[in-house]
C-alpha cells in the first residue's frame, strides 16, 4: 500500500515514518510513504496556500487550487483513472482515497482503518489554519475524518494516527497476526459483552460542526462561492453559517445534535433542513 502525505510540514513526518510498526513495514516493503510539501503547488513567489474567508471571520483558509494540483499531479485529473475508481465511478471498486483530516469531518474508526486497508493507495490532506476551502471536501476528497471532538493546529498528526492504525491491520505489518484480530475495537472485541458496564453517564457534547469555509477565487471549476458570503450581509451570513454547521452536523455526526444545547432559532432551521432532506 502506498500512503503520500500533502502537508505544509513535511518535516512533521520524520519522526513518525521512523519509527515503530511503520518503520519495520516500511523497511519490509509492505508500505511505501510519500510526504509532499504542498507549497510546491503555489505559484506565487511567497508560495501562498491559504487565504482569508469570504464573508468575514477569523483565521485563514486554505485554498483549494493548490489542493487539487497536488492530488491531481499524483493520482491524475477528474475524469481519467485512477481517480475515478477513488471515487468508484462506473461501478468500479474503490481503489484510492483521498482523506481530508478535518475537525468537521465523519469520526474515525476502526471500521474505517479495516475499510481502507483493503485499498491500495490512500492520499492524506494535512489541513491547517482555521479550515479548508469546502470545494475541497465537496469535490476532491473522498472522505473527510476526524480523529476526535477536539480542535489541533493542524492534519499532521491525524495523518500520522491514520496511517498507523491502517498499516497495523495489512497483513505481515504484526509479527502475530492474531495481535490485530484481538485488539481493541476490532470485530472479534466488539462482539464480546463488557463484563462490567460502566456507570459513568454519558456527558453531552454541546458544540456544533464548523461551518463550510470558502475562499478565493470566488468561482473555481464551475463550483461557485454561495452567494450570501459575497453580499455582505452580516445577519444573512451569520444565519447561513449556523444553518450549514447545523448540516453538516446532521450529515457527519448527528450524534451530537442529542445532546447540544440548541437555541429556538436553532430548532426552526433543523426542521428546515429535514424538511428539506424529505423533498
Amino acid at each position: 500500500m502506498r500512503f503520500d502525505l500533502i502537508t505544509i510540514f513535511p518535516e512533521f513526518f520524520t519522526g513518525p515514518l521512523e519509527h515503530g510498526i511503520v518503520r519495520r513495514a516500511r523497511e519490509a516493503g509492505i508500505i511505501e510513504t510519500q510526504v509532499h510539501d504542498l507549497r510546491n503547488w503555489a505559484h506565487d513567489r511567497h508560495r501562498t496556500v491559504d487565504d482569508r474567508p469570504f464573508g468575514g471571520g477569523e483565521g485563514m483558509v486554505l485554498k483549494p487550487e493548490p489542493l487539487f494540483e497536488a492530488v491531481e499531479s499524483l493520482v491524475g485529473p477528474a475524469g481519467q483513472a485512477p481517480f475515478d475508481s477513488a471515487q468508484g465511478e462506473r461501478g468500479s471498486a474503490p481503489t484510492t482515497a483521498i482523506v481530508l483530516l478535518s475537525a468537521s469531518g465523519k469520526l474515525f474508526r476502526q471500521e474505517t482503518a479495516r475499510r481502507f486497508a483493503q485499498l491500495k493507495r490512500i492520499v492524506l490532506l494535512c489541513g491547517r489554519y482555521e479550515g479548508v476551502d469546502e470545494r475541497v471536501a465537496e469535490h476532491l476528497s473522498t472522505d473527510e475524518i476526524s480523529i476526535g471532538d477536539f480542535v489541533l493546529s493542524g492534519g499532521e498528526l491525524p495523518a500520522a494516527l491514520v496511517l498507523d492504525a491502517v498499516t497495523r491491520l495489512l497483513p505481515g505489518a504484526l509479527g502475530n497476526e492474531d495481535s490485530s484480530v484481538f485488539e481493541s475495537f476490532s470485530a472479534a472485541a466488539a462482539s464480546k459483552e463488557s463484563v462490567v458496564p460502566d456507570p459513568r453517564p454519558l456527558i453531552p457534547v454541546p458544540s456544533l460542526l464548523d461551518c463550510p469555509h470558502y475562499t478565493r477565487p470566488a468561482e473555481f471549476r464551475g463550483w461557485a462561492v454561495p452567494e450570501v458570503l459575497l453580499g455582505g450581509n452580516h445577519e444573512e451570513i451569520r444565519l447561513w453559517r449556523r444553518k450549514m454547521a447545523l448540516a453538516k452536523t446532521l450529515r457527519n455526526r448527528p450524534e451530537l445534535l442529542a445532546g447540544a444545547a440548541l437555541s429556538g432559532e436553532d430548532a426552526k432551521l433543523l426542521d428546515e433542513l429535514r424538511s428539506e432532506r424529505c423533498v
